[in-house]
């Protein structure tokens, strides 16, 4: 299993890390600041630098199913990099600030628009929310205007842990229709924004919704009979 910092503290930006292994599907450290790509949002890129100087660039980062170990994902396959060598891993901190930013943007809406997730994607100054609602008109001025007071009045976030039986006995914390929850490992880890939403969520987040900035609702679009998709971007 690979040590993961980010979710002590998503503000880290480099680390020091042993390569553990390496193979085709990507290099393998023994603690790591990258987050790997899952639950909507995109894995990490940014860079490992050996003791001697050499950058090796990562340009994606993925979770091994099977062993939970995080491949860093190589840029060139001739990177050089080899089991036992020390490594700085940095990630790209201004692409990952901004996914943070909507990431919790996301969770927002999520607090302001009753109806269950079908699907959703963090994405580089943008982000995008399926919701099941059917029947339903939506306003993109009235949920932009909520947003950004939400963002405004700065609310604080943390992360907390519940156990899976915690979890279990709270099924209203789940908003996600398709996507479940990790279980199984004695714990789940929730996303606070205080007074605003909790719900189980593995990704990174920013501490304060001030952090976010303001942001514009795009397009709103009709994905099947009452699937609706909120586009989402961050303002000027």
């Amino acid at each position: 299993m690979t040590e993961e910092l980010f979710r002590q503290d998503a503000y880290l930006k480099s680390c020091e890390a042993t390569v553990t292994a390496v193979g085709e599907a990507g290099i393998v450290l023994d603690r790591t600041v990258f987050y790997p790509v899952g639950g909507g949002q995109p894995g990490d890129c940014g860079t490992l630098t050996t003791s001697d100087g050499r950058e090796v660039r990562v340009t994606d980062t993925r979770k091994d199913k099977t062993s939970g170990a995080h491949l860093h994902v190589p840029e060139s396959e001739d990177h050089g990099v080899q089991v036992g060598d020390t490594v700085t891993a940095a990630i790209d901190w201004e692409r990952r600030h901004r996914l943070m930013r909507m990431h919790t943007c996301m969770h927002l809406l999520l607090a302001i628009i009753e109806g269950d997730v079908t699907g959703g994607q963090v994405g580089d100054g943008k982000g995008r929310v399926d919701f099941n609602l059917p029947d339903t008109s939506l306003d993109k001025e009235a949920i932009a205007a909520a947003l950004n007071r939400l963002i405004e009045e700065d609310h604080p976030t943390e992360a907390q842990w519940i156990t899976d039986e915690e979890l279990a006995a709270q099924p209203e914390l789940i908003r996600t229709m398709s996507v479940k929850p990790p279980s199984g490992a004695g714990k789940v880890r929730l996303m606070e924004i205080e007074g605003v939403d909790l719900q189980p969520c593995g990704g990174t987040h920013v501490a304060r919704t001030g952090e976010i900035g303001p942001i514009e609702v795009g397009k709103i679009e009709n994905k099947g009979r009452q699937n609706r998709r909120i586009n989402l971007r961050f303002g000027a």
